[in-house]
């Protein structure tokens, strides 16, 4: 590989330059290109930097100080290899805490002999100093850079491409001659600090409010209108600034394309059955919609009788039979979602998370719950529970620290409702048979596990009680009806829907899908709960001798593998945490509501949810169920009629 070629431009490095180029000095007017085209980069005071033509791989001659590398040791040359850059871009923004690019910009540089063998460099920042007057497309393939120095130039103008450099963390434009900034740039939403001291800047573009991350904005020596100046020098005016210009920066974004239907398998024609659907939403509680958590929303658009209006628009638009909410307000449940959904035939039933057990009338207002409504012309309310895991929690602790200290003290609940399918849901093929007068029952579940990802032990607990209450619940119904009405499967089918904000390759989504969990599993983070957790376990105390804790269904994920990337979409956070589960053999998924579509969100550069056109940071789940329903007994080889 040829070395690129180092011509400095300073007087006094003439004569150096000559004898490294072999030849005289080059001609050139300081100043009036850096990065002339794809393969050269110029600086006067500085060097040229050559780029070679590999796609990733950068080999620079450095012989003056106004390009710094920082944590490079001092040589003859520095070789980024593609595999270093590859690695950088893929490890993007780091989520620690942000600290500063040190004012110092150490450098070294790689000798020849350890670039010849190979020797890895990594370098994240960049400064490009001289009296630059404009700059080449070439710095904008740099996308592994944290830190970007340009100040003290001629710059009049910033492309919008610098939006490429997704990485940075900190940019200076100070000192230059920028009279406006691309819309683009509030994209770069990775950015800690953007210094635009001493320009000629006079308006901001309101995409700058985009940067919700943004913890110093330098303005000063700008000529900028007065309304700005006046949000600017208010105390926290970097974040009063830019709440003002999220809010007012108009939503161009076309609504997203309506999310697709996946069928899975077609009904069953051979049996009786009945067809239903389901959406499982968690709808966002308005005390958690605040900007400290979804800085990247204008606050307009978390407000909740803004929100309000979506949510409900989907869940109308969805038509299912049974809903299943998590973070209802106690206050909106009655005064909003039960109006509404009154209105168009269903019923519901709510309960507050255990907190509200202590606070005033007032307070207890705006505690969140779980609701479950259904269609009163296709269900009827047979029973109605609220399971408490701080209550259950005190009443198994056998003693383990673990369940009191850490289970106990978070208020999460469940709700169920047991209904009775009408005649009217039955679907019946012409001469096929039906249950006549029998009674068809069916369990709906929902429940709201804890949030924090560090009490993976806590979300298994929850979601292990959950499961022996729904089934003591289910038992006890059995056991009330006859056996003749349970016919083949013998159990009243169970749906669960839940936030149980576990990933799919947790603890939680492994005891639910596989039927059990062992007691020594790594969510359980080693701590002792083994005592505790045999009363959850389906075949009791005497049932977990090879170390197991089951629950006695056979669970189902409505939506398979891969069918949904995502159903929380934060800046922070993408991935599934939202489930619908039926027991089998009773219960079939026909259909699916697929994901929003990828490409929109990316092409509307939309890093998280809520947002204007999106009322949650979860998206709903919403599928089509089969209900197999068992046979009248047969008389002489064939099923009798139904009685009337």
């Amino acid at each position: 590989m040829v070395v690129p070629q180092v011509r400095p431009r300073c007087t006094h490095w003439e004569e150096a330059a000559a004898a490294e180029a072999g030849g005289a000095p080059r001609e050139n007017s300081p100043g009036t290109s850096l990065l002339k085209s794809a393969d050269q980069l110029s600086c006067r005071k500085s060097c040229i930097l050559i780029f070679s033509d590999c796609c990733f791989g950068v080999i620079v001659s450095i012989v003056d100080v106004y390009f710094i590398f920082p944590h490079i040791k001092r040589q003859q040359y520095l070789d980024l290899p593609p595999l270093a850059v590859a690695k950088i871009v893929e490890e993007g923004m780091p989520k620690e805490k942000y600290e500063p690019p040190d004012p110092r910009r150490m450098y070294t540089i790689m000798s020849s002999e350890e670039a010849a063998n190979g020797k890895k460099s990594h370098w994240a920042e960049l400064e490009i100093s001289g009296r630059v007057r404009s700059l080449s497309s070439s710095l904008w393939s740099l996308t592994h850079l944290t830190a970007l120095h340009l100040s003290d130039n001629f710059l009049s103008r910033i492309p919008s491409d610098i939006a490429k450099l997704h990485n940075l963390v900190y940019l200076d434009l100070s000192s230059n001659k920028i009279r406006s900034l691309p819309a683009e740039l509030g994209n770069m939403v990775s950015l800690r600090e953007l210094h635009l001291n001493n320009n000629l800047l006079r308006v901001l573009p309101f995409e700058l409010g985009k940067l919700f991350q943004l913890q110093t904005l330098g303005l000063k020596g700008n000529p900028l209108t007065q309304d700005i100046l006046n949000l600017y020098l208010e105390p926290d005016g970097t974040k009063r600034l830019l709440n003002y210009l999220l809010d007012n920066l108009a939503v161009s974004t076309e609504q997203p394309p309506p999310r697709s239907w996946i069928m899975l398998q077609e009904p069953d024609r051979t049996r009786p059955t009945a067809l239903f659907s389901v959406m499982c939403y968690n709808v966002l509680c308005d005390k958690y919609a605040t900007r400290q958590l979804y800085g990247y929303c204008p606050s307009w658009a978390l407000n909740w009788d803004y929100r309000k209006k979506a949510i409900i628009q989907e869940i109308l638009s969805c038509n299912a039979d049974i809903i299943s909410l998590q973070e209802v307000e106690t206050e909106q449940y009655y005064s909003f979602f039960l109006v509404e959904l009154k209105e168009r035939g269903y019923n519901g039933f709510f309960s507050p998370k255990s907190r509200a057990r202590t606070m005033s009338e007032q307070e207890r207002k705006h505690v969140d719950g779980c609701a479950i409504f259904f269609k009163t012309e296709k269900f009827i309310l047979v029973q109605k529970h609220t399971v408490e895991f701080n209550q259950l929690a005190m009443a198994n602790s056998e003693g383990s620290e673990a369940m009191l200290n850490r289970v106990m003290t978070k208020d999460n609940i469940g709700v169920a409702v047991l209904l009775e399918l009408r005649k009217e849901l039955i679907e019946m093929s012409s001469g096929k048979p039906h249950l006549g007068t029998e009674k068809q029952l069916i369990l709906v579940a929902n429940a709201h596990m804890h949030w924090d990802p560090e009490y993976s032990d806590v979300k298994l607990v929850q979601t292990m009680m959950f499961l022996s209450e729904v089934k003591n619940i289910i038992d006890k119904a059995s056991r009330s009806l006859q056996s003749s009405v349970l016919g083949e499967f013998g159990n009243i089918p169970l749906v669960l829907c839940a936030d149980l904000n576990s990933l799919p390759d947790s603890g939680v989504v492994e005891y639910l899908s596989t039927g059990g969990v062992e007691t020594n599993h790594k969510d359980f983070k080693e701590l002792r709960y083994n005592e505790s957790l045999t009363n959850f376990s389906c075949n009791g105390k005497n049932g977990t001798t090879n170390g197991r804790i089951t629950h006695g269904f056979k669970l189902k994920s409505a939506y398979e593998s891969g069918l949904m990337p995502y159903t929380n979409y934060t800046f922070d956070f993408k991935g599934i945490i939202d489930y619908i589960f039926y027991s089998k053999p009773q219960l079939n998924t026909l259909g699916i509501l697929g994901p929003l579509d990828h490409h929109w969100l990316v092409e509307n550069n939309i890093s998280g949810c809520p947002h204007p056109l999106i009322p949650s940071d979860h998206f709903s789940l919403f599928a089509q169920l089969e209900l197999l329903l068992p046979f009248l007994p047969q008389v002489n080889g064939i099923h009798l009629p139904s009685r009337r």
